[in-house]
């Protein structure tokens, strides 16, 4: 099939969100250098086409429908200076060995989208950061800004954005070859998999569950073109200069679609029904998804949803919901039945760490496996109970051994955390503590093929609380 053409845009073609509040946006103090930039950006090639954003949608409406089963995962933010081929291969492979394991928990196909090749920009609690007395601009991800804290690379610089969609189209090139290379031949998820059960303290658990998989097949199929190298990619849509820019009208539907990646979410903290980011989401045709914490109300989010998806369009929409550990049963409930009652096809998935952030001794943030693990299991719990489709997990991660979440297979503490405590923002979990996640979550899944209602033997309180 022949990829249709992509016009481009001028910047001013869908200027409505200009005119309304954008939270969290850079302040940018050279305009002309600005417009340079976005310039350059408006006559870029697409990162990614129409058709691509197209068929993802189709499997996110089996997602919504209960047919298939979402894993995201990687970055809590990219950098441009730890741009690694061997550091994004480790990742896509865990993100692959993550699918596998939790296709097969679920006995259902399994849609794999990364948070890679766009996500350099995160929004913050504060504007600035204060050192020994010393004030300057909050970091908001190599989109914007340098992390060392001086006054130089701290300035916002509209060159970055040039900078990170150059970057976005290495990492493209790099996942699309190891795509490729999964293709021509599968076996190194099942390899790594393997290698993992074998050096866990629940090795004979989880040795029984790969022998599962290996006789089941690997994963299932999402149709009749999915093999286990197709990767998505997805960011966060929260500058809105840089999407704009990269936003492009398929001149055979008239349809216009961010071409900065297959998916775009929009933020706990720009979802305002009257904001920008709103105002944009609702104008391109990409599959989208918005993070859903705890502070929204079932008004809002029926408003939130009739702006984002007033055709009710399966796949278009997926709800992201963020609530911690602690908040998960409670509020998740009502939001699921209020949608559900009205009818709205959307697909449901669970962000279990941005709710769960907490302050080390270290002065580090972290994550505690135990309540990641947690709030999975009142996700599954409270869709389940509902009789609605959980469908999927949104993980920031990474397959390389860092050391920002305690717990988990490595048994880290927060003693471990400054020996290589890498992200620049928020704690991601290692392969090894992201893998001993999905095997547990596989492991306690009641009715799906190998799992059980006990927890997994490990550490105290790393098992998932059912009740």
């Amino acid at each position: 099939m022949t990829t249709p053409l992509v016009g481009v845009p001028s910047v001013q073609s869908a200027p409505s969100w200009r005119s309304l509040p954008a939270r969290q946006q850079p302040q940018w103090p050279d305009a002309s250098a600005l417009d340079s930039a976005v310039q350059t950006l408006g006559r870029s090639l697409p990162l990614v086409f129409p058709r691509e954003c197209d068929l993802l949608k189709r499997r996110l409406a089996a997602v919504a429908r209960g047919e298939a089963f979402l894993v995201q995962g990687g970055d809590c933010a990219e950098s441009l200076d730890a741009a690694d081929a061997a550091s994004i291969g480790r990742t896509v492979a865990t993100l692959r060995q993550l699918a596998t394991v939790l296709g097969h928990a679920m006995a259902l196909p399994v849609v794999t989208v990364g948070r890679l090749a766009g996500q350099y920009a995160k929004p913050r609690s504060a504007s600035t950061e204060t050192r020994d007395g010393l004030e300057l601009p909050v970091y908001r991800g190599d989109a914007v800004n340098g992390s060392a804290f001086t006054a130089a690379a701290r300035t916002p610089d509209p060159q970055r954005l040039v900078r990170i969609y150059n970057a976005s189209a290495a990492t493209l090139n790099l996942v699309r070859a190891f795509g490729m290379r999964e293709r021509m031949g599968a076996a190194e998820a099942g390899d790594g998999l393997r290698e993992f059960a074998a050096g866990s303290p629940s090795r004979e658990r989880y040795e029984e569950l790969v022998a599962g998989i290996e006789q089941a097949g690997g994963l299932v199929p999402a149709d009749g073109v999915h093999t286990p190298g197709d990767l998505f990619t997805s960011h966060e849509g929260l500058l809105l200069d840089y999407e704009s820019a990269l936003t492009r009208t398929d001149v055979d539907t008239g349809k216009r679609y961010a071409v900065s990646g297959h998916l775009l979410w929009i933020g706990e903290r720009t979802r305002q029904l009257d904001g920008a980011h709103v105002a944009y989401f609702a104008g391109i045709s990409n599959p989208i998804a918005v993070k859903v914490g705890p502070g929204i109300g079932t008004d809002e989010l029926l408003q939130l949803i009739d702006k984002l998806d007033p055709e009710r369009d399966p796949g278009r929409l997926t709800l992201i919901v963020r609530m911690g550990a602690e908040r998960i049963r409670d509020v998740l409930p009502d939001l699921i039945a209020k949608v559900t009652a009205e009818g709205i096809p959307v697909g449901w998935m669970s962000d279990p760490m941005h709710g769960n952030t907490i302050g080390a001794p270290c002065g580090r943030k972290t994550r505690r496996f135990d309540d990641v693990l947690d709030e999975l299991s009142g996700f599954f719990e409270v869709t389940s109970g509902l009789g609605v489709h959980p469908g999927g997990v949104h993980l920031e991660l990474t397959g390389d051994d860092v050391t920002e979440c305690v717990g988990g297979a490595p048994g880290l503490t927060f003693d471990d955390l400054p020996d290589r405590y890498r992200s620049l923002c928020d704690p991601r979990l290692n392969r090894e503590q992201a893998l001993d996640l999905a095997f547990r979550l596989a492991d306690t899944l009641p009715g799906r093929p190998g799992g059980r209602r006990t927890p997994a033997a490990g550490r105290p309180g790393e098992g998932l609380r059912h009740g």
